[in-house]
């Protein structure tokens, strides 16, 4: 334990004026409740909260649905086809389909989304050089480059600043949410600190029910809840004492919330059964599909971000076969939200980004033990832009003629984040609350490109 300077005791030592015999009660009434009450909701809820931000001005957009494809998609094969580059570049995705706007075309097997494409953007110059999973996840997430001494927090996290609890966010749900599993290759929350990391749900919303933890909970029926927590307040007889003591107030009110999200309303946004089965259908019957969804009604209940993270794009072997599956599956889902979204008014303050770490070597790696793989490549790749304020039906940048190099206007991740930012009505310029007391600023520009950051004008 530390040693507590001001107080003269070890930190987690009972505080002065309470009795042994009290103090381990609160301790066994505590274990009760870290059994009983979410963890991961408990950590967010209770959390102490940075300095206020500055207001956020009113953007375009008041939420963002992240599509993160872990692993890295390729953007030959997705969004910048190259037809007539031959088998060693194309393979058997040789046939890219025209969009429903002149002059685009997407792989052959996005013919859900050769449909909305006049719903979004095609960044086709992204580039920052790193072929390496972590580094150029945390290069994508935050807009810096890795390996400084700062660890700086991802979108979500700021978005969650900006957005969440300490500036006007009422919802009990997290204000920053992860469908439904964490990255896992940085610290999303950076130096923001506990408060402003995501709820990552776990489960699956293809099952029934979508087992949220700590929230939604297979074969325990809300009568089962119910008694839980009647069985906790029963055994708290410490906390009942204390209930006038600021120093509690935190984690009863973090219990609180967390109980009143598994029974009250707030709980049943988790619940897809609601949904009529064709457009669950639509959307596809398997785990992307599904979250879709759920992002769709996370948004549509006030959420300000959600990431789906979508894992499996990292295909060095046999990239083909494995594309024929994962393909189909994210053209229904990334589809159907989008025409979701615009049906029900949703997609002009909703901004959807798609897009991974990096994209995957253009020339394909036929020889074993590859048999068909595609690489890491940072060189150039593609992303995404739908809603919040950005244009639909454009194409920004561009590729060499075998998607190797940037050819025109290259993008970096900090051009990206920025332009979300202030479509979000963020301040790029705005500071953050570092522990220490630096002098960060929301956004700053990539080292890359001499200083400068360029907004995404062309679709903004």
């Amino acid at each position: 334990m530390a040693d507590n300077r001001k107080t003269g005791r070890l930190s987690g030592s009972r505080p002065s004026g309470i009795s042994r015999r009290a103090f381990l009660k609160a301790s066994a009434a505590a274990a009760a409740s870290s059994l009983l009450v979410p963890r991961g909701l408990a950590s967010v809820l209770s959390a102490a909260p940075a300095a206020a931000p500055a207001a956020a001005k009113a953007g375009k957009a008041r939420a963002v649905i992240q599509i993160w494809m872990w692993g890295g998609p390729a953007h030959m094969d997705t969004f910048d086809p190259k037809p007539g580059t031959g088998n060693d570049y194309t393979g058997p995705f040789d046939a890219p389909i025209p969009t429903n706007v002149d002059g685009i075309m997407v792989g052959q097997m996005l013919p859900l989304l050769a449909k909305q494409a006049d719903k979004y953007a095609i960044l086709r110059s992204m580039t920052h050089g790193i072929n390496g999973h972590e580094t150029a996840a945390y290069m994508v997430q935050t807009g810096r480059r890795p390996g400084g001494r700062i660890v700086y927090p991802g979108v979500g996290a700021v978005v969650s600043y900006f957005k969440g609890y300490n500036a006007g966010y009422t919802g009990l749900i997290p204000p920053y949410i992860v469908l439904t599993t964490l990255q896992g290759r940085f610290s999303e929350a950076g130096f923001l600190g506990a408060r402003y990391k995501p709820f990552a749900t776990g489960g699956d919303p293809n099952r029934t029910p979508f087992a949220v933890e700590g929230v939604v909970a297979a074969g325990i029926t809300q009568e089962r809840q119910q008694s839980r927590r009647e069985l906790l307040g029963k055994l708290d007889s410490f906390a009942r004492a204390m209930s006038g003591s600021n120093r509690f107030e935190p984690l009863q009110k973090a219990r609180d919330q967390a109980y009143d999200l598994i029974l009250g309303d707030a709980g049943k946004v988790f619940d897809l059964s609601g949904e009529p089965s064709e457009l669950r259908d639509k959307y596809g019957r398997h785990t992307f599909g599904q979250s879709c969804l759920m992002a769709r009604r996370l948004v549509e209940a006030g959420v300000p971000y959600v990431t789906i993270n979508y894992t499996g794009w990292d295909s060095h072997k046999q990239h083909f076969q494995e594309m024929r599956r994962k393909l189909p599956q994210m053209d229904s889902g990334m589809a159907t939200l989008l025409e979701d979204l615009s049906s029900r008014g949703l997609l002009d303050s909703t901004i959807v980004w798609w897009g991974g770490e990096f994209g995957r070597t253009p020339k394909v790696q036929w020889e074993a033990p590859w048999n068909g793989g595609r690489g890491h490549y940072g060189t150039v790749f593609s992303t995404v832009l739908a809603g919040g304020g950005f244009q639909g039906g454009r194409v920004v940048g561009a590729s060499d003629e075998r998607a190797e190099t940037v050819k025109e206007r290259p993008i970096y991740p900090c051009d990206v984040i920025a332009s979300i930012y202030t479509q979000l009505g963020i301040d790029v310029d705005a500071r953050l609350p570092h522990p220490m007391g630096e002098d960060v600023r929301v956004m700053e520009p990539d080292a890359a490109r001499d200083g400068k950051i360029e907004l995404l004008k062309e679709i903004m």
